[in-house]
């Protein structure tokens, strides 16, 4: 099993920046991706990040160029940098992994929340 414990969300006005922190535990030896998600009510969640252990880094189109994904490799921490907040970046974000051995969908955070207001 893989916990994922995730922090950062808030409030912030249209052009303003926050980071969002996913912190792993568990078997986190066999994870291979993690990232960022967001969901907002009515809609389906929306993969907009995701790296590849070892391998790229993928985002949607509607962050690249915004959102940066880092992992500090010491701790396993997954940080997601968003820049030029719009108020359609406003959701529910959650942190997922994916892993050996797990469904397809993988592990997902409790979700924190983003509010970006114009």
């Amino acid at each position: 099993q893989v916990q994922l414990l995730e922090s950062g969300g808030g409030s912030v006005q249209a052009g303003g920046s926050l980071t969002l922190s996913c912190v792993p535990s568990g078997i986190t030896t066999r994870l291979l991706a993690i990232g960022w998600a967001r969901q907002v009510p009515g809609k389906e969640r929306e993969l907009i990040a995701m790296m590849v252990l070892g391998g790229n880094t993928h985002y949607a189109d509607s962050v690249t160029g915004r959102f940066t994904l880092s992992r500090d490799d010491t701790d396993g921490t997954v940080r997601l940098q968003m820049n030029s907040l719009q108020p359609e970046d406003t959701a529910t974000y959650y942190c997922n992994a994916k892993a050996l051995y797990y469904s397809t969908d993988g592990y997902w955070g409790q979700g924190t929340q983003v509010t970006v207001s114009s």
